[in-house]
């Protein structure tokens, strides 16, 4: 056979040959250290997520026994027939308050004391008046911390001696606010007023252009034991509206009306399905 001579490319591959099978097993080598870095990575991920889940359902496990037994401690104090005394009673209202406020509907609690302390002859019982309405001004503030943050809000105060002269009820100033694109316009008015009780009676009016040129209207009593995540108004596409009593003197009262999305109501309130449906359909409009 005819030698020829080799030229630059024929050298170049006798001289790269015996690195082709290095670099092959080198890249096999990368790769399984790769592959199996990631599965180790992520075998440790999940075995920290199980471990971490089984520690957080445990938490919550003890918190709901501890607060179960709480909660039946407390309220046996109110429902067992023997007398306890004003103080024992307050301190139980309170404890069941500050921890409970967001899932239970404490008004009949809170009249109930309101009504004891009134029929009391204890001569301190215009201090435990005074620490029951301080408790239930301080609930219905976190309650609305809550609510501003999500929602939007307005503010109103009704002087008295207008009312009187009225006549029939006092109209205040309607105000539109939007929420997640829904606008709505909010109109107050003062039907009656209970100075003795510290209470107002309320019709709220809510119009909704883009559902209806006609206002939905409702009659409600307002006072200083009506928390907003509790006693509210159902809007359409799962949205809330309450009415909220800030302060009440002789001569008049401060309100904040309070707009925000249901899924921030109560734990007691439970979603219809008509309100499910509805908010499937509006994220699928706003595509989602």
């Amino acid at each position: 056979m005819e030698n020829k001579e080799k030229d630059f490319w024929d050298k170049a591959a006798i001289v790269l040959h015996p690195l082709n099978g290095l670099l092959t097993a080198l890249a096999v080598a990368l790769l399984g250290y790769y592959t199996s870095t990631i599965l180790r990575q992520n075998e440790t991920r999940q075995t920290n997520e199980r471990v971490y889940t089984e520690l957080m359902s445990s938490r919550e496990q003890a918190e709901s026994g501890l607060r179960k037994d709480m909660f039946l401690s407390i309220i046996q104090t109110f429902l067992r027939p023997e007398a306890a005394g004003l103080e024992a009673r307050m301190l139980n209202l309170e404890m069941l308050a500050y921890n409970f406020h967001e899932s239970l509907n404490l008004k009949p609690l809170f009249s109930h004391m309101d009504r004891l302390i009134t029929a009391s002859t204890d001569p301190g019982k215009t201090g435990y008046v005074n620490r029951l309405n301080q408790v239930a001004r301080e609930i219905t503030t976190r309650q609305l911390v809550l609510l501003e943050q999500v929602g939007k809000k307005f503010g109103r105060t009704v002087d008295f001696d207008k009312f009187r002269a009225s006549h029939g009820g006092l109209e205040l100033e309607p105000e539109k606010l939007t929420l997640d694109n829904t606008e709505r316009e909010f109109m107050l008015s003062v039907l009656e007023i209970n100075l003795q009780r510290r209470e107002l009676t309320i019709e709220l009016g809510v119009r909704t252009p883009r559902e209806s040129s006609q206002a939905q209207r409702r009659p409600f009593h307002v006072g200083y034991y009506d928390f907003p995540m509790i006693d509210n108004t159902r809007l359409s596409r799962d949205q809330r509206a309450a009415v909220v009593l800030n302060q009440f003197d002789e001569g008049g009262a401060d309100l904040t009306l309070v707009y925000f999305p249901g899924s921030y109501a109560s734990l007691k309130e439970k979603v219809s399905y008509d309100e499910v449906v509805e908010r499937l359909r509006v994220l699928s409009e706003s595509g989602q």
